[in-house]
């Protein structure tokens, strides 16, 4: 019989590394619980932070077109966020992150949502041949993060604009309450741009990366001299899912998608078809644990909605020949890349890797990687 939670819906077989103490209740809850602890639990604990933090970017922002910057996606914490600058009386610059695979639908509620707040938006359109090359090189390896390629061009293209336009704060909609929920090795680090290098350099073609806005060493030395601070604006006030798909939608006109990240085909291609095929992960069980150790559902409710089929076979395989087209396979290609052995983030070189650490050393590289050659032959 397989382990599983009494608290969540996670089981082993979801994560081998769950332990359990004396109720049953998984590792992942009881590191969770922790991380709960430390948010506001009501009202007047979120005014005691927020309402300060709220006054210093109004003061900063005084003679600047903007205040604040943020991310936008057309989904349900990117949208509420913005609600709640215009309730606080923020001056943000919106940034949509365009990587090719917006639905309709997210396009519709950016734009419906911009129009009533009235704040000005910006798309950052990615050069599509760098990102198509990328995709291609982290399907071809075998990671389980694919999603890599667009959250850390959303970090880098974010800060390139903050930066541009003065701006020093970034306002996350990033919260623990939804979304912290998840075993360490379904993810990786998603500033990691030596993994990204080295996964292209071993898996994608020659073509040089041109454009692809990499959070590098050099950046990061930007972003320090800038003293840009990132405020994850929702882990400083009470939240409930549930309430904040009520104020954007009556509020907003904001329309729901079908699953967390919908917005985007690739994302919800990954999430319902790669995963669960190649590397045996579902993630709506760790979304949904998520919402159970917040007590915003019960452990009973989330298993009801686990069993509803939120992505039919009938937009499996739509999705399957979109994304295999889009990226230049045929359906035959794709499906032999998902037959293939997953492989670990640490199989490439990463921050943690000696000649990340100390650059200083990167002249010796090309013997390094030749003695590995002759040492793996």
């Amino acid at each position: 019989m397989v382990e599983s939670c009494t608290n969540c819906i996670m089981t082993k077989m979801d994560d081998p590394t769950l332990t359990f103490d004396e109720d049953g209740v998984c590792s992942l809850c009881r590191k969770f619980q922790g991380m709960l602890a430390e948010l506001p639990g009501n009202k007047e604990e979120s005014d005691k932070i927020l309402l300060p933090m709220i006054e210093k970017i109004k003061e900063r922002g005084k003679g600047h077109p903007y205040d604040c910057i943020t991310g936008v996606s057309g989904g349900v914490d990117s949208t509420y966020v913005c609600l709640l600058m215009k309730r606080y009386g923020l001056r943000p610059l919106c940034v949509h992150f365009d990587n090719g695979w917006n639905t309709e639908l997210a396009v519709e509620n950016i734009n419906r949502m911009i129009d009533i707040l009235g704040f000005d938006l910006e798309t950052y359109v990615i050069d599509w041949e760098d990102f198509r090359e990328l995709q291609i090189a982290y399907l071809k390896s075998g990671v389980i993060d694919i999603e890599v390629a667009t959250d850390h061009a959303i970090y880098g293209s974010l800060y390139s604009m903050a930066i541009k336009n003065d701006i020093p704060f970034i306002i996350s909609g990033v919260n623990t309450a939804t979304e912290d929920f998840m075993p360490y090795h379904w993810c990786f680090d998603k500033h990691d741009d030596a993994n990204i290098k080295d996964i292209y350099r071993k898996h994608g073609s020659k073509r040089p990366l041109k454009n692809y806005p990499f959070v590098d060493a050099r950046l990061r030395r930007k972003i320090k001299r800038s003293n840009i601070e990132v405020i994850r604006i929702l882990n400083m006030l009470p939240i409930n899912i549930d309430e904040m798909k009520a104020d954007i939608t009556r509020e907003l006109g904001w329309k729901p998608y079908d699953g967390k990240h919908h917005e985007s085909i690739f994302t919800r291609f990954y999430q319902g078809y790669i995963l669960p095929r190649k590397f045996g992960v579902d993630k709506r069980k760790a979304h949904l644990s998520n919402l159970v150790c917040a007590g915003m559902t019960t452990r009973q409710q989330a298993l009801a909605e686990f069993q509803q089929d939120i992505y039919p076979p009938s937009q499996a395989r739509e999705d399957l020949e979109f994304v295999s087209k889009k990226l230049q396979f045929s359906v035959e290609e794709f499906e032999q890349l998902m037959r293939e052995p997953p492989r670990r983030h640490l199989d490439f070189a990463n921050s943690r890797w000696f000649f990340a650490r100390y650059p200083v050393a990167k002249p010796l590289l090309p013997l390094w990687r030749r003695y590995k050659a002759w040492r793996d032959a």
